[in-house]
């Protein structure tokens, strides 16, 4: 088992960029698993300003395989050529695929140091790829473990305590545009009913704004604000409310973009301002909207130029905590690979055993002196174990587990890609001999 990851993100790529890649992102993960072998588990992170695939590949052997496997499959659902996929993804393997994704979860790496919506989507990332059957046992303790972090990085530094997030600063950012700061005094439309819906109307609401309007082009909005508050808008309530709209939130991320034509068409018997704060990847308003008068549009990129610089002792506490979770992580990822070394050596010595066993029960049958040969022979076994097992144990810590595996086979023969079949059941009932100690 070996953990890898394509990420492209922000960091290092623009967000239409992001936005290109991420058509189809939801069937990667089920495609690449049909595609062969090469890769047992597949999990996508798509948000925003990132796509994010992790995968489980079977052996180090396998990597490339299963890097090429995504590839292909992004380049099919997007249209865009392969060579241009495989340059805007950054692979990483080993330790490096726990660490970024864990500086990911506790929103180290968003537009927005310490952004709290990020955590969510990490969570939601593992729930859909269980849902969808794409996950593996490595994969669903990864993201586990990176959920646990982003708590430990919330509640241990000052991060947690700054509540800051896209939707928030981007909040700000109209605030500042507007005439008047309040909130108290302004009619929202909010365009979609995901989770930066839901953060935008509670930010919204804890800003005092009382006239809130919802669309979504899939439906969904009347059952959003039977739990959320706000008035749901059909298609056709849609352009009156955006006629009398002071800001508008778009963060549906839907095929349905409004053109700078309707805005103007709607607005123009209105001299008041619009505030068009535009979350979607794909944008849900054209961007020439920003150069209509009384119209100001603001974007991904306005937010990630915005957001405020965190301080570099909160920074710094936060990135030693992932940098250790990391760590540790794959310590334990190094140990359960050692384990099925451990369980190989144990299987292939009690084999041992028992073909001597046969041979001592074919000359002298089911007698008592059998019996305790049976158990002397047990306790060797057990005692010739300890060592290389204690041993098993210190090489995982030190990375070495191929070297290891590696001495099994140079010594025994041993395969642990196809440990040997247990031996038949044995002809004779044995008492249960009593745990030894000090033993492994």
């Amino acid at each position: 088992m070996v953990l890898l990851s394509l990420v492209a993100t922000h960091s290092d790529v623009d967000l239409e960029t992001v936005a290109r890649l991420s058509v189809g992102a939801d069937q990667v993960a089920s495609a690449v698993l049909a595609d062969g072998p090469a890769v047992s588990g597949a999990i996508t992170l798509a948000t925003c300003n990132r796509l994010e695939i992790y995968c489980d590949a079977a052996s180090v052997d396998d990597v490339e395989a299963a890097r090429s496997a995504v590839i292909t499959r992004i380049s099919g659902l997007s249209g865009l050529p392969e060579s241009w996929v495989s340059s805007a993804f950054t692979t990483r393997t080993g330790e490096d695929v726990a660490r970024h994704l864990f500086a990911v979860g506790a929103g180290l790496d968003s537009a927005v140091v310490g952004e709290r919506e990020i955590a969510g989507q990490v969570r939601r990332a593992l729930i859909e790829s269980q849902a969808n059957g794409t996950t593996s046992g490595p994969l669903v303790r990864l993201f586990q473990e990176a959920s646990r972090t982003a708590k430990d990085v919330g509640a241990q530094t000052a991060l947690g305590s700054q509540g800051r997030s896209i939707v928030s600063v981007a909040l700000e950012l109209a605030a500042d545009l507007s005439l008047t700061r309040e909130f108290t005094d302004k009619s929202v439309v909010v365009f979609g009913t995901g989770a930066y819906a839901g953060a935008t109307m509670a930010l919204l609401k804890e800003k005092g704004c009382t006239d809130i309007s919802v669309f979504s082009s899939s439906g969904r909005s009347e059952a959003f604000v039977s739990t959320r508050g706000g008035v749901a808008l059909t298609a056709e309530d849609l352009p009156a409310a955006l006629t009398t709209a002071d800001i508008v939130v778009g963060c549906s991320g839907s095929d349905n973009r409004v053109e700078a034509a309707d805005v103007e068409r709607v607005r123009a018997s209105v001299a008041k301002q619009l505030i068009v704060v535009d979350l979607a990847l794909s944008h849900d308003f054209d961007p020439a909207v920003g150069s209509l008068d009384n119209v100001e549009l603001i974007t991904l990129e306005s937010v990630r130029l915005a957001a405020p610089s965190e301080q570099a002792a909160a920074l710094s506490q936060a990135s030693s905590l992932v940098a250790d979770a990391a760590r540790t992580f794959q310590d334990r990822q190094n140990s359960r690979a050692m384990d099925t070394a451990i369980v190989a050596l144990r299987k292939h010595t009690q084999q041992v055993l028992e073909s001597e066993m046969q041979k001592v029960r074919a000359q002298h049958g089911c007698t008592a002196a059998a019996e305790e040969v049976e158990f002397a022979l047990r306790r060797m076994v057990r005692q010739l174990l300890h060592v290389p097992t204690v041993r098993a144990r210190e090489l995982a810590a030190e990375g070495r587990q191929q070297d290891y595996a590696a001495a099994l086979e140079a010594l025994y023969g041993i395969d642990l890609e196809t440990p040997a079949d247990q031996s038949a059941e044995t002809s004779c009932p044995v008492r249960q001999d009593p745990p030894a100690t000090g033993t492994a």
